[in-house]
């Protein structure tokens, strides 16, 4: 490989960790994304972030908006809007069940982690979530202290 051309991973995981910390997830889900060719390309270069996304519902197709994708350097003219929204694939049948469940008060659909399948085809994992109170953030620090000291003392 030359020394000018950045290293495309062969596996790519990436997580939305505030996610984690900001809803209780109820269901999970893992659907496929419709992406241009300069999107996957900088998407196989780790080039994209989660924080702040969310998937809503469109006239009766699932959309993930503010994903951030960089743009491809590579790409010049022909290149992607990096906010632009990006269309979920699911079947019919889990957009109608998410649709109903997500008008429900307190519950969204956040995606959690973006990942590369065997195929090579790009996934987002997606969950119904429920915000959390600040009581239960609170009890989630606590309970990773709790384990880290656990750790400690066994070695």
């Amino acid at each position: 490989m030359s020394k000018g051309k950045p290293a495309i991973a062969t596996t790519v995981n990436i997580r939305n960790k505030r996610a984690g910390f900001e809803y209780e997830f109820l269901e999970k889900y893992t659907a496929g994304i419709a992406l241009l060719g300069s999107e996957i390309k900088s998407i196989r270069q780790s080039r994209l972030s989660l924080q702040g996304a969310y998937c809503t519902v469109q006239n009766g197709e699932l959309v993930v908006k503010e994903m951030n994708i960089s743009p491809y350097d590579q790409a010049k003219h022909y290149n992607h809007d990096p906010k632009r929204d990006r269309k979920l694939l699911l079947n019919r049948v889990e957009i109608k069940k998410l649709t109903s469940q997500s008008q429900e008060k307190g519950l969204a659909i956040v995606p959690i982690r973006l990942f590369i399948n065997d195929r090579g085809l790009a996934k987002l994992e997606i969950a119904l979530a429920r915000g959390k109170k600040l009581h239960d953030k609170r009890d989630d620090i606590r309970e990773k202290d709790q384990r880290r000291e656990m750790e400690r003392k066994t070695f």
